[in-house]
């Protein structure tokens, strides 16, 4: 199992960006996925987002809730994170990672994870 997240990078606030988490060693009705993050000097925040492996059931917590939209493309092992109306505080790393239950449900499996920074 590998997961490996993608397409961060700096964006004013306002702005958008799409994260993508290529999925390797497993197919993505077997695992339920979320994204974590990880600001600088702060705890590591839970899953805020998550789709579920069989239903596509989706998850977003109150901090993304209206901003941010998962979604999965089987064919290519893929799993995106829409970003839009990006804030200062989602400054983080973001992480990608198959989760050891149901939506929502603490991180399992994660691998390196992509800086996104939100700045004027």
């Amino acid at each position: 199992v590998q997961l490996q997240a993608s397409g961060g990078g700096l964006v004013q606030p306002g702005g958008s960006l799409r994260l993508s988490c290529a999925a390797s060693g497993f197919s993505l009705d077997y695992y339920a996925i979320g994204w974590f993050r990880q600001a600088p000097g702060k705890e590591r925040e839970g899953i805020f987002s998550c789709i579920s492996a069989s239903d596509g059931f989706t998850y977003y917590g109150d901090s993304v809730k209206g901003r941010f939209t998962i979604s999965r493309d089987f064919a290519k092992k893929l799993v995106y994170l829409q970003m839009d109306n990006l804030k200062p505080e989602d400054t983080a790393v973001y992480h990608c990672a198959t989760l050891v239950s149901v939506c929502p449900s603490q991180p399992g499996n994660w691998g390196r994870g992509t800086q996104v920074t939100v700045s004027s």
